[in-house]
């Protein structure tokens, strides 16, 4: 699987695998990574900003 699909799937653009197991561990760690990606988003957000708006 593409890490393009993957990440689509995490953040509920792209349906899932309809074929693909499913238990409440796989649920979990889905979270965990939609969280994750987030907040790496978040942070590269923030370090943009910073370098654009506040140069010294």
């Amino acid at each position: 699987m593409g890490i393009l699909r993957q990440l689509a799937e995490y953040l509920y653009i792209k349906k899932r695998n309809p074929n693909a197991p499913h238990s409440k561990w796989i649920s979990y760690m889905h979270g965990i990574n939609r969280i994750s990606i987030l907040m790496f988003a978040a942070a590269l957000l923030f370090m943009l900003v910073r370098v654009l708006f506040f140069k010294r």
